[in-house]
């Protein structure tokens, strides 16, 4: 086992294969419950989901150039995108973004792809797109995540469906150190269902084998509105249920917009002395604003007579343009973030505690409520969800292949206790080899031009 000091030179040796590198961004990785850059500085995401276009706002390098400089405005250092196209040139955006130190987190799956609640599936087809979104998002250093799902359980009924979301994970997860890639971090986006908690966070993280559980987990949250205070949101509960929580937590969506308008004082909670030991930032919902009145930005009024070859112009509102900061919301939460400044605490401190981390307990089913026996495999690829059958078998989309496994999910009616050691290990002995031996050979190319 790679011991403490060695751990804690990792991001160092890093550090110094990065400065080669002209023009890169610091990587993000995820180290036991927390995300660190690679010098060992914590990083707390401050971030907006940024759905600009249906499709993909990450392929107009004009577009993305005038709204990062709102961004940057903010305090903005993450943004989180729905919808790519994994075929589009993004190289200008993300140039772009990177330039001014935001990150992306990704979501991996369309509306076609996602697994859905009521008859989950984890099929050829499914595993085909996320792998085309990690391809190409894998070839840019500020990809600091991915999403394997967004809010696919909604119900008690749809507890179902959680081993499907980490089986996607866990193929993922397998997808990726196959290629080589980095180890981007590989997470799951969740509604934030009173139902549901803490059994989905704890089921996604509780394995004690760390290729079937989530990197990260995140939770779409609208509790804080108007006048409220860390007890009456219900925060103080999100925080006392993600205590002790084994992998990085936080808000992939938050900001209630009733009453209006929007104060944002939940950040003071997140990045202050209650949460910021425990979760790792926030991100606003949403860039643009819409019907919903939620955006932090505008392109222009409403335009519902719009004709429809009017490619700047989709559900009745502008796209492209100068943004606009929507006031006093805009305003808010820049003030907000710019008073925010947690230190969290540094890799080489953090790494002599991080091997010790214990595992949470697997969630046990129960009559009436969470469904699945953490005890059964996750399912295999092709495998699809039959109630009341001890195994499962099918085929989706494309795919030929047949399930083996038993059915992982017993069942019993807005928007077992794992070790669950986060780092050591071959993975960082062979990470820190390599960093040694590349940052070499990048120094005697160096040296030689």
């Amino acid at each position: 086992m790679l011991s403490s000091l060695a751990l804690s030179a990792v991001p160092l040796l890093l550090a110094g294969l990065q400065a080669a590198t002209v023009g890169a961004i610091p990587t993000i990785s995820a180290v036991g419950s927390k995300f660190f850059y690679e010098n060992g500085t914590q990083y707390y995401l401050k971030g907006v989901a940024y759905q600009l276009t249906p499709d993909d706002p990450l392929v107009d390098t004009a577009q993305c150039k005038r709204d990062i400089v709102r961004m940057s405005e903010l305090g903005t250092n993450a943004i989180r995108v729905y919808h790519v196209d994994p075929h589009a040139d993004h190289k200008g955006c993300m140039a772009a973004l990177a330039d001014a130190g935001i990150y992306l987190f990704v979501d991996l799956d369309t509306f076609t792809t996602q697994i859905e609640q009521t008859a989950p599936q984890w099929n050829q087809t499914q595993f085909d797109r996320f792998q085309e979104v990690l391809d190409e998002f894998q070839n840019y250093d500020n990809t600091a995540g991915v999403f394997v799902g967004n809010e696919v359980l909604t119900t008690t009924e749809g507890s179902i469906a959680a081993p499907y979301v980490l089986a996607a994970a866990r193929d993922m997860k397998a997808y990726r150190d196959q290629k080589g890639y980095r180890k981007i971090p590989v997470g799951y986006s969740a509604a934030d269902i009173a139902d549901l908690r803490p059994m989905l966070q704890n089921y996604l993280a509780c394995s004690s084998n760390s290729s079937e559980r989530l990197d990260f987990y995140s939770l779409n949250a609208y509790e804080w509105c108007g006048e409220s205070s860390y007890t009456q949101s219900g925060y103080d509960m999100l925080e006392k249920n993600a205590t002790g929580y084994p992998i990085p937590i936080f808000f992939s969506e938050t900001g209630c917009n009733t009453p209006p308008p929007r104060t944002f004082d939940d950040q003071s909670a997140i990045f202050g002395s209650e949460m910021s030991d425990t979760w790792s930032g926030a991100i606003i919902y949403e860039w643009i604003e819409e019907t919903n009145n939620y955006g932090l930005i505008s392109y222009g009024p409403s335009v519902k007579s719009a004709a429809a070859t009017n490619t700047l112009v989709v559900g009745g509102y502008t796209r492209q343009g100068t943004p606009t900061p929507v006031l006093p919301d805009f305003d808010n939460l820049k003030s907000q973030w710019a008073t925010l400044h947690p230190t969290g605490v540094a890799l080489s401190d953090y790494s002599k505690a991080a091997s010790s981390i214990s595992g949470i307990a697997c969630p046990a089913s129960t009559s009436g409520g969470w469904a699945v026996d953490p005890s059964s495999p996750l399912p295999t690829l092709g495998q699809t969800y039959k109630k009341n059958a001890s195994s499962a078998t099918g085929t989706a989309g494309s795919d030929s292949s047949t399930g083996t496994g038993s059915a992982s999910a017993t069942t019993t009616g807005k928007h077992n206790a794992g070790n669950a050691v986060m780092v050591a290990g071959s993975a960082t002995e062979r990470l820190l080899t390599g960093s040694i031996l590349f940052s070499t050979f990048l120094g005697a190319v160096a040296f030689w031009l």
